[in-house]
């Protein structure tokens, strides 16, 4: 079983910055894809972005695409995103995900484990 636990959401102004991190355990996690998502009130959840298991490819929403990145550890089995000049429109629950597939998914759909989720809040 492979568990995923995210720190590091918060409440922050428009135009700031705010790291989030997953620290993953279990199974084989080392192998797999991570991937954040991010689900706002009254909204279906939404691929935010999403690292290969060696970290040499990265995927990205394009709404976050030259704002976000994404970046692993594999010697701590982590995954962090650190969101630079977010908007109000980045509000939402972030989870952290994990997928056993060999391609990376870019839906939820394909994700095998899920962490709790971490709230940020961007007021503008």
């Amino acid at each position: 079983q492979v568990h995923l636990v995210e720190s590091g959401g918060g409440l922050v102004q428009a135009g700031a910055s705010l790291r989030l991190s997953c620290v993953a355990s279990g199974g084989r996690v080392s192998s797999y894809a991570l991937g954040w998502f991010r689900q706002a009130p009254g909204k279906e959840r939404e691929f935010v972005a999403a690292v290969d298991w060696s970290g040499g490819s990265k995927y990205y929403a394009r709404s976050v695409r030259g704002r976000f990145t994404i970046s692993r550890d594999n010697a701590k089995i982590s995954v962090d995103l650190q969101m630079n000049s977010l908007k109000s429109e980045d509000t939402a629950v972030y989870y952290c995900a994990a997928s056993s597939r060999v391609t990376v998914p870019g839906l939820d759909g394909g994700y095998d484990f899920w962490g709790q989720g971490t709230q940020v809040t961007v007021s503008s």
